[in-house]
């Protein structure tokens, strides 16, 4: 099934395309890969702030990582017109803001790949989940992931 259907039949309706906050390209193709700048779930209605284990729980970091994905998914369809020439995602890195004592990162993480499983049939990428001591705009999360493409 095609990502787009899928997207439909799970009622996941993609936010507008968040414009680069910076002098970079939101992709870079090079081949078969396509390289996803880092996005943050700033670009939503009511945006999450602060640190996951002092500001925000695992559930609402997961929200955050899943609201970057559909970020990064809506990009890519206003950059290439369509996200059905996404074979797989390859690699995703999840940069999690976090208080000095909490060691979740990895369950808030899984937001967001939770979304990719959902919406493209290939097998999870590979992972890292990062603790940083700040984001910007105090965004709980910024993902970066690689897709093969068609």
């Amino acid at each position: 099934m095609s990502i787009e259907k899928k997207l439909n039949e799970l009622g996941i309706t993609l936010p507008e395309a968040p414009a680069p906050g910076g002098l970079y390209s939101p992709f870079v193709r090079t081949g078969n890969l396509v390289f996803g700048s880092g996005f943050v779930p700033a670009a939503t209605e009511n945006p999450l702030r602060g640190k996951l284990g002092s500001d925000l729980t695992i559930e609402q970091g997961q929200e955050a990582a899943r609201l970057c994905i559909l970020n990064c998914l809506a990009a890519y369809k206003a950059t290439f017109g369509t996200l059905d020439n996404i074979k797989r995602a390859v690699k995703m890195v999840a940069f999690i803001q976090s208080a000095p004592d909490f060691y979740s990162q990895a369950q808030v993480a899984n937001g967001g790949s939770q979304l990719l499983l959902d919406v493209i049939d290939a097998p999870a990428p590979a992972r890292s989940a990062i603790g940083m001591a700040a984001l910007p705009l105090n965004v709980p999360v910024e993902i970066e992931v690689v897709f093969e493409v068609e």
